[in-house]
């Protein structure tokens, strides 16, 4: 009777011990849920919802994740404006589909263009194939200009150009935002200028090149009849810009003792300087930050690469160091014989067929038209475009072939 109780006794302890050991097995397997770290306290190293579980993807040679071309679903954009008049339509077109080209992160895009051209805008757009119509949604929106001095804008400088002066103002739920102009082409992916936002200072606000780097042949320090940033001024052809901070702040100023919001301080700069102002909205941007220097972070020039960085010879040193990562094409040469290198690049974008290789249909063939510049001062440093743009294709065109 004594042994068939131990024995009886032995089983419910054996039977304990295999249900206490289930219980263990299934709290720490997780099953639908991470039972042992709740979400809101993930460790930093564990893979959150964005990040694919397993190994991560080999970096290219562009210094970027091969995955990189596929947009991640959810995932913040990053917004880039533009503003369009007149005959700028196919030149704001082809900005855009170097964006797209070489860029992974997704994106929108805010056009401003005058009412005629927002049809050309979305049947352009709307017909680009969905490889590339999958990184990016976009706006367009009408030119406008606040209260009752619509004339005076829209005549300052260029027509519509003083439109980026109120994008603060407009595009109230946009955080931060890259501004450039029609006559810009990126040869490095969006997400590396879009990463300087991380770079501001407390106090920093927009971001911006040197209008020169060489003050002997620049133009502000020998002729503004106006206050202007540092030694040579910016140029506001590429400008990086957290809208929060800039509708927040208060900007110092010479009419005034107080400092004024941004929609306060531009109609006063404008009635003040408009008789000495000769590039319109950049030379009002120009006096803003003379008085307020320490709001501005300063990148750069090949970030902002211009006709000028080359004509009177090579002075643009992080490009002769790192390449041109953006280039600028303003004065209209990508439409004249003046800088035929500047034109090649242009017309290769403009040209390459979508879904087309990157390598053999765009860069081989520009590269060749690189090579038939070198009578001219841009042409000698060919090689300056094509030194970050020429790894960003390649890779880029690798992964497609290895992800088909």
């Amino acid at each position: 009777m004594r042994r068939y109780g131990r024995a009886l006794l032995l089983c419910a302890l054996l039977a304990l011990c295999s249900a206490l050991y289930g219980y263990r097995k299934l709290t720490c397997s997780g099953g639908g849920g991470d039972a042992r770290t709740p979400a809101f306290s993930r460790p930093a190293s564990a893979p959150g919802p964005d990040m694919a579980a397993g190994p991560r993807h080999p970096r290219t040679a562009a210094g970027r994740s091969e995955m990189a071309q596929t947009p991640m679903k959810g995932e913040e954009p990053m917004h880039l404006a533009v503003v369009a008049c007149g005959d700028r339509q196919n030149e704001t077109i082809t900005m855009l589909k170097s964006a797209v080209l070489l860029s992974g992160k997704a994106m929108k895009f805010h056009i401003f263009a005058e009412d005629e051209l927002h049809h050309g805008f979305k049947e352009a757009l709307d017909a680009w194939p969905s490889l590339y119509r999958s990184k990016f949604n976009y706006t367009v929106y009408p030119i406008t200009f606040p209260g009752d001095h619509e004339g005076d804008w829209k005549k300052l400088f260029k027509p519509c150009a003083s439109q980026r002066l109120f994008l603060p103002i407009i595009l109230k739920d946009v955080d931060s935002l890259l501004y450039v102009d029609t006559d810009i082409l990126f040869l490095q992916p969006v997400e590396d200028m879009w990463a300087m936002l991380s770079q501001f200072n407390g106090t920093q606000l927009a971001a911006m090149a040197p209008e020169h780097e060489e003050p002997r042949i620049a133009w502000y320090n020998r002729f503004a009849r106006h206050p202007f940033y540092g030694t040579t001024g910016v140029n506001s052809g590429v400008m990086l810009m957290n809208l929060s901070r800039i509708k927040e702040a208060h900007f110092k100023n010479d009419m005034t003792t107080v400092g004024l919001r941004w929609e306060e301080l531009l109609m006063p700069l404008l009635q003040k300087y408009k008789l000495n102002i000769t590039w319109g909205d950049q030379d009002l941007i120009n006096i803003i930050f003379h008085f307020n220097p320490e709001k501005l972070f300063v990148f750069p020039c090949h970030w902002n690469f211009r006709p000028d960085h080359c004509i009177y010879g090579s002075n643009c040193s992080p490009a002769k160091q790192q390449g041109v990562f953006i280039l600028h094409g303003n004065r209209g040469v990508y439409h004249d014989s003046r800088q035929p290198a500047f034109r090649a690049i242009y017309e290769a974008v403009r040209k390459f067929p979508f879904g087309a290789d990157l390598v053999s249909s765009l860069l081989h063939p520009l590269e060749v038209q690189l090579n038939q510049t070198t009578h001219t001062y841009c042409g000698k440093v060919h090689h300056l475009f094509t030194e970050k743009l020429g790894p960003n294709l390649r890779a880029i065109q690798k992964t497609r072939v290895q992800g088909s």
